[in-house]
């Protein structure tokens, strides 16, 4: 799917092996800002190249699973992933994640992310409930989320603990499809 933004080419595809140096550079890059992701800097480990890519063939190879990445000018500047339920009694739900380069956001590569990983939830003949969790801090997010018809199903009060006196809600969202 090829959309316009910024006046530049931008490819919404289904991501492939090839992909995993910049999506490890683009996931270290959003645990580094420390804003909006569970995992802090200092807790991270470095995850090499080639538990980058085994990560990236393990959702290749599930059928109810999908990578989804989007490019400009042969970049990849973010990506969708959704990952189903294994046990028989979740298995036509799943969750989803989303990451873009600080450099690329509010310009509408989430939107075209999440409305490719929909329209491919929406095909899919076991798949029904697509669910994500988003900080309560993180309006820009939950916005788009609600924008794209996704609900408001729950709130985890006080799940992550910023610092000694900061906390922030978990945001459980869901859309059938």
């Amino acid at each position: 799917m090829l959309d316009i933004i910024n006046n530049q080419n931008c490819v919404i595809r289904t991501g492939k092996l090839e992909d995993a140096e910049a999506l490890l550079e683009i996931s270290n890059s959003v645990i580094s800002e420390g804003e909006y992701f569970i995992t802090v800097s200092e807790e991270l480990e470095k995850k090499s190249l080639k538990e980058q890519r085994e990560q990236i063939q393990e959702v290749l190879n599930n059928e109810k699973a999908t990578l989804i990445v989007a490019e400009i000018n042969d970049v990849v500047v973010g990506s969708i992933v959704f990952r189903s339920n294994k046990l028989k009694r979740l298995s036509h739900t799943g969750s989803i994640s989303m990451s873009i380069n600080e450099n690329y956001r509010g310009l509408g590569i989430g939107k075209l992310l999440l409305r490719a990983l929909l329209g491919w939830a929406e095909t899919h003949p076991l798949i029904e409930k697509v669910s994500l969790g988003v900080f309560s801090t993180n309006q820009r997010a939950i916005s788009l989320y609600q924008s794209m018809g996704f609900i408001e199903e729950g709130r985890k009060v006080k799940e992550f603990k910023i610092n000694e006196n900061k906390y922030v809600d978990d945001i459980l969202m869901y859309k059938f499809v």
